[in-house]
């Protein structure tokens, strides 16, 4: 069988190997793509650690993919070969259950998620649900079609995205953790005339410079108050501890969005800090309509990703570097084939 190369994932915590695999065939309902791009997702560092964990081993990681549909698993009409797609970490639902009946398919109790579930986009070729792709245009002057940056667009702006939604209509926005989501959701939120307030490392003046040069008007550390109230915090760091400091933030009737997959513990804080109508909610993977929404909603912006980009065998870099902040916005792997 044709083969590509692949990082793969042995175990939690064991080194990316570089491999020749078995190029994936699409079964009846998918399609194979031609990967161009990937981008890298804290939610792929907690599979890594083992935070989140892996259905199977080894895997493939990746779920913010770009490429080009090369091959039709049956009689597929959704999509033709030689069109750009985007996979995001939803790869299949059940349909059935009472979440995906309801609108609420992010909660499948079946729900597959890509690079966690199914091979993912650290390689030449995938596979996905065709139901689950979506389609991408081939150019444009917007950035559009720019694969490096538009991989980001599929988990951080679409999970930013969510989380932004579900905080509701807030004019005064603090972002915790000045990422790869936190810099797409801050140009949303300017374009919608939100006043933004960042937060980052204590001491990370690079970070806070990035965070102002999107239009925050104030960046500072997680150790500080911002010079107001706040309406509603996301936050995006796998901090606990932020979770009280954020309702320490907020004005009456506020909310804290947590956006991420995994956070660790959540110290235990006074109820005054909840008190005056307060809220703490969490943002659950995405559903389809999310992904349609931003993916119409960005290039109109249009959203600008800052990205690091790295060739496929430096994927285990881009995890260490994405673990340390040694970058600004989003790591991106670039497939090249010979």
């Amino acid at each position: 069988m044709p083969a590509m190369r692949a990082m793969l994932l042995d175990g939690p915590g064991r080194p990316l190997r570089l491999a020749d695999v078995p190029e994936p065939e699409p079964l009846p309902g998918q399609v194979r793509i031609r990967i161009s791009a990937c981008a890298v997702c804290r939610t792929d560092l907690h599979v890594f650690d083992g935070e989140v964990t892996a259905s199977r081993f080894p895997l493939i990681l990746g779920h913010q993919i770009v490429g080009v549909v090369d091959r039709l698993g049956g009689s597929l009409t959704s999509f033709a070969v030689g069109d750009r797609v985007g996979v995001t970490w939803l790869a299949w639902t059940c349909g059935v259950c009472v979440y995906c009946t309801s609108g609420r398919e992010n909660l499948c109790v079946a729900g597959k998620f890509t690079g966690c579930d199914v091979d993912g986009g650290f390689a030449e070729f995938t596979v996905a649900d065709a139901r689950f792709c979506f389609p991408l245009p081939r150019s444009g002057n917007d950035g559009a079609g720019d694969d490096v940056h538009t991989a980001p667009w599929l988990c951080a702006g679409l999970i930013g995205h969510r989380a932004h939604r579900l905080a509701g209509d807030a004019q005064r926005l603090g972002l915790y953790g000045f990422g790869a989501a936190a810099h797409l959701v801050a140009q949303v939120a300017r374009y919608e005339g939100r006043r933004v307030f960042a937060f980052t490392r204590p001491g990370d003046d690079k970070a806070q410079r990035f965070a102002t040069s999107l239009g925050a008007e104030w960046a500072g550390g997680s150790d500080e108050k911002p010079p107001t109230e706040l309406d509603a915090a996301i936050i995006f760091a796998a901090v606990g501890p932020l979770v009280p400091a954020a309702l320490a933030a907020l004005a009456k009737g506020g909310s804290v969005v947590c956006g991420g997959i995994h956070m660790s513990d959540i110290p235990s804080f006074p109820y005054s800090l909840l008190w005056g109508e307060r809220s703490v909610r969490s943002v659950a993977n995405l559903t389809r309509h999310d992904g349609s929404e931003f993916l119409a909603l960005a290039p109109r912006i249009p959203v600008r990703t800052e990205i690091t980009v790295y060739p496929l065998e430096r994927a285990g870099d881009a995890l260490d570097d994405l673990r340390h902040g040694r970058f600004s916005g989003s790591a991106v792997l670039q497939i090249a084939r010979d």
